[in-house]
This record gives structure tokens, sequence and C-alpha cells, in this order.
């Protein structure tokens, strides 16, 4: 069992988690925007990154968190706007989490090695 030591700027992940939510509704709107899910899927990628360098503890929180608002600003595109995205483009959608996956892991192993270069010295 590890743990990890705590840092000084370790504080409240609220922040963070409405960073995720925002960078998912903007993925979601982008892809009811242009119906371009390999876009969609890259903005995805590029904010589960970000959130994993930046908070690399448990990096699956920012996958589901980023992922679960593409479908649901889809589903408010559907409800509220004329903007009316495809049944395939709604079940995409879900597809997006796997590059979330490897962006949120990525940046956080990222992390780990940029503190491991900065304790070395």
């Amino acid at each position: 069992m590890t743990t990890e030591p705590v840092s000084p700027r370790s504080g409240s992940d609220a922040p963070f988690y409405s960073l995720a939510a925002l960078a998912g509704i903007g993925a979601g709107w982008v892809d009811v925007e242009t119906n371009d899910l390999l876009f969609t899927a890259l903005l995805v990628l590029m904010a589960c990154m970000l959130l994993g360098l930046l908070r690399p503890r448990w990096p699956w929180r920012w996958v589901i968190v980023v992922a679960m608002f593409v479908p649901l600003t889809e589903l408010a595109a559907y409800t509220i706007l004329t903007v009316k995205p495809t049944r395939g483009q709604a079940y995409g959608s879900l597809l997006t989490a796997l590059p979330g996956v490897a962006g949120a892991y990525g940046g956080a192993v990222m992390r780990r090695v940029m503190d491991n270069l900065r304790e070395r010295k």
C-alpha cells in the first residue's frame, strides 16, 4: 500500500471538478455543432490529460466527469435546441471515454515522472 505525500498545494478538488465539467460540456457542444467525433475525442483527451497532470491521484475520476458531460450536453441540445444530434452521434459520444482514459493516465504518469525528476536534483 503506497501513500502519496501531502503537498502544500493539495487542497479542495472542487475547482478541478468544475473545470472537468466545463471541458465535458465544451466537448459535447463541439460534437453537437460539428458532428465530428474524432475532434470531440481529441478535446476529451486533452482535457483529461491536463486534469491528470494537475491532479494525478485517481485519474479515472477525470474520465468519468469529462466523458459524462458529453452525452448530457447532447441530450440537452436535443431537448432544448433545434439542433438534433443523430442516434449514432449520441451513442458515439459515449466512446469519448476511451481516449479520455489514455489522457488522464498519461497526464498522471507525466506528473509523477516530473516529480521524480525534480526530487533527484
